[in-house]
């Protein structure tokens, strides 16, 4: 990926977590996986959506999908507690340069860099960029 387009891509992220009602930090997960792999894509994110809950000590998580709800547009999910649907992170799946780009941010006081290394040991992750 060029270094414009993922300055770019940080800035836009960055810009997200803007404060709101919720302390955000996020992370942008690089892909090594194609357009074709849409699949796998979905299977990254839900192996992301185990570790990021993990990380966030919030116990359990379910995926809602964008295309489940209005508020959403498509290939936007969140990550949800099983107990009492608070919200865990969120994620917008993207194509960069041929490959996935998938951006998360979820609630501040995470260990950024455990969750990388955890993030970056998963298949089909090329590397993680941590987002303050």
């Amino acid at each position: 990926m060029s270094e414009t387009v993922d300055a770019d891509l940080y800035a836009r992220t960055k810009a997200l977590l803007e404060p709101g009602d919720i302390d955000l930090v996020g992370c942008i997960v690089h892909t090594t996986l194609g357009g074709e792999e849409d699949l796998e894509m979905h299977e990254l994110t839900v192996a992301t959506n185990d570790v990021i809950a993990e990380h966030a000590e919030k116990g359990e998580a379910y995926i809602e999908a964008g295309n489940d709800d209005t508020d959403f547009s498509s290939n936007q999910f969140q990550g949800r507690t099983l107990d009492d649907e608070a919200f865990v992170w969120e994620c917008q799946q993207l194509l960069r340069d041929g490959t996935f780009d998938i951006v998360f941010y979820y609630e501040a006081g995470v260990d950024q860099e455990a969750l990388a290394d955890d993030l970056t040991a998963l298949d089909g992750v090329d590397r993680v960029t941590q987002v303050p």
